[in-house]
């Protein structure tokens, strides 16, 4: 018995790596860096994170939240069908590609997919893929709970990833503003790939396991699949801080999750409103995306040169102005004594005590704090600061 379903569990585990989703996300990842890097190189000399960093995070920020949403899933029961994650990982494939990843939301991708099966089955369309048919799903209504389920617990730990992640992972673009002054903007651009175990058109399992829940969509019985949830996010910051505006977006984005999860419970009585909740789903984080983005089209930059000192775009990791706690946004005054207004004043003062460093900062509350730091000859000779000039 248990080695039947072992080797049920190891062919659904199998099927997460012949998923064309899951390449095409590695490598866009792996384009994602060498792209910003380039860009970073190009406007400070220099890059502010590895050229590989996008990749691994992609894997190292979300197992906590593959395990959560793979054990809700199989836990509660949440069923889908072949046809329907064929279409869902093509859909997703398709925005990776495209690098739409403002609409790169799993709920977006869900929708669309579930739009599909229907306008399938109205049509009464079928094609065939290598040795894969597909065709459209006439119970896309009973299917639509499910996802809807699934969908807005993949958009609750995409917030909570924009929330942890979106600030450190923004790079810096030097731009010209309004008045032709030198400023600069920060770009979020990140995919995510969730491994989530879930339910498809399957026997073995039920054959087994006579208490495992009986979820039907056609009268059919359920095995184990694992599939990838690729959530992609990009949001630029300009008029606010990334440290200010990223936990905000994250927090909406969860919101738009809660809500649909919420509003599809009521499925149970009326099926019809899982399709809605995922349909709304889909247009509230859109319309999430196109307010934060117009917001920040709007007024001034927040890193822009000042007349009272040096605003720093950036900190290299690990740098002496990582260690001394300097941070995007704040404005370097005085160094070792000196008033500095630009960056050749500013490294000029440093190589007056270039053994000890002592730093005048006024911070994003408008207070000022003095920072120093032993600077030793391995350290970057430039404190590890990015500037806008």
């Amino acid at each position: 018995m248990w080695q039947e379903i072992g080797l049920e569990l190891i062919k659904g585990i199998g099927k997460f790596f012949i998923n064309p989703l899951f390449y095409v996300a590695i490598c866009f990842a792996v384009l994602l860096g060498y792209v910003r890097v380039k860009r970073e190189r190009r406007s400070f000399r220099t890059r502010i994170l590895w050229g590989w960093t996008e990749v691994k995070r992609m894997f190292t920020d979300i197992w906590m939240y593959a395990l959560i949403l793979s054990l809700l899933s199989t836990g509660i029961g949440l069923t889908l069908t072949t046809d329907w994650v064929v279409t869902f990982s093509l859909i997703s494939a398709i925005i990776v590609v495209l690098f739409m990843y403002q609409i790169g939301s799993p709920v977006i991708s869900a929708a669309l997919a579930t739009c599909a099966l229907w306008i399938g089955y109205e049509m009464n369309t079928s094609f065939s893929i290598l040795n894969f048919e597909w065709v459209g799903d006439r119970n896309w209504i009973e299917l639509s709970l499910p996802v809807s389920l699934l969908m807005g617990a993949a958009v609750i730990a995409e917030g909570l990833l924009i929330r942890k992640t979106g600030a450190e992972s923004a790079s810096p673009i030097l731009e010209k503003s309004a008045r032709g002054l030198t400023s600069a903007s920060y770009l979020s651009k990140r995919l995510w790939l969730l491994p989530v175990l879930g339910i498809v058109p399957g026997s073995v399992v039920p054959d087994f396991m006579t208490y495992w829940p009986q979820f039907t969509i056609g009268n059919e019985t359920f095995a184990f699949v694992l599939f990838p949830i690729v959530i992609g996010f990009q949001q630029k910051a300009r008029r606010t801080l990334p440290v200010n505006l990223y936990p905000k977006l994250g927090k909406a984005v969860i919101i738009v999750g809660v809500a649909t999860i919420g509003l599809s419970l009521i499925a149970y009585w009326l099926p019809i409103v899982a399709a809605i909740s995922l349909a709304l789903g889909a247009f509230a984080r859109i319309g999430v995306w196109m307010y934060f983005a117009i917001k920040e089209r709007q007024g001034n930059y927040a890193v822009s040169p000042q007349d009272s000192g040096v605003m720093i775009a950036g900190v290299l990791p690990e740098s002496p102005a990582d260690k001394m706690g300097l941070v995007i946004g704040e404005c370097i005054r005085r160094v070792n004594g000196q008033t500095v207004t630009n960056e050749r004043e500013l490294y000029e003062a440093i190589q007056i005590n270039a053994a000890h460093c002592r730093l005048e900062v006024l911070d994003h509350q408008g207070e000022v704090r003095l920072r120093q730091h032993v600077i030793y000859r391995h350290d970057h000779h430039r404190l590890g600061l990015l500037v806008v000039r």
